[in-house]
């Protein structure tokens, strides 16, 4: 059994509410996909997901997804947008502007902990 699965899957009440959003290359294919959730503190968002193509990864599509996902939270009002980071993706997140703030809890699989980042949306 894959224990990430119910984690890493996009409801489609997501998609009804207007919370994910994809990328797709030129022939329709689907090369990423990010996703806002609510967050745990007052005026702060969740970037719920933000899926690259492995095979795309390292050509902008995620700097662009996730500059996506900033403009939209700052539309919302959030001041802040929280992600909780796979080990393997917190250099991107912190080239991209996010500080590190703890760690938390994995969604995806017990007793793990991830890096928990935020980035300020105040900041010009």
């Amino acid at each position: 059994m894959f224990l990430a699965r119910p984690a890493l899957a996009v409801s489609p009440e997501q998609i009804a509410a207007g919370d994910v959003w994809i990328a797709t290359d030129a022939q329709g294919s689907i090369a990423g996909l990010v996703a806002l959730g609510p967050g745990d503190r007052p005026h702060a968002l969740d970037l719920d997901k933000l899926f690259v193509e492995p095979r795309r990864i390292r050509a902008g599509i995620g700097r662009r997804l996730l500059s996506h996902a900033i403009a939209e939270a700052r539309r919302r009002g959030a001041r802040r947008l929280t992600i909780l980071s796979d080990p393997f993706a917190a250099g991107f997140y912190q080239r991209n502007g996010a500080t590190r703030i703890g760690e938390a809890p994995s969604d995806a699989v017990p007793g793990r902990m991830l890096p928990l980042f935020e980035i300020d949306l105040t900041a010009a």
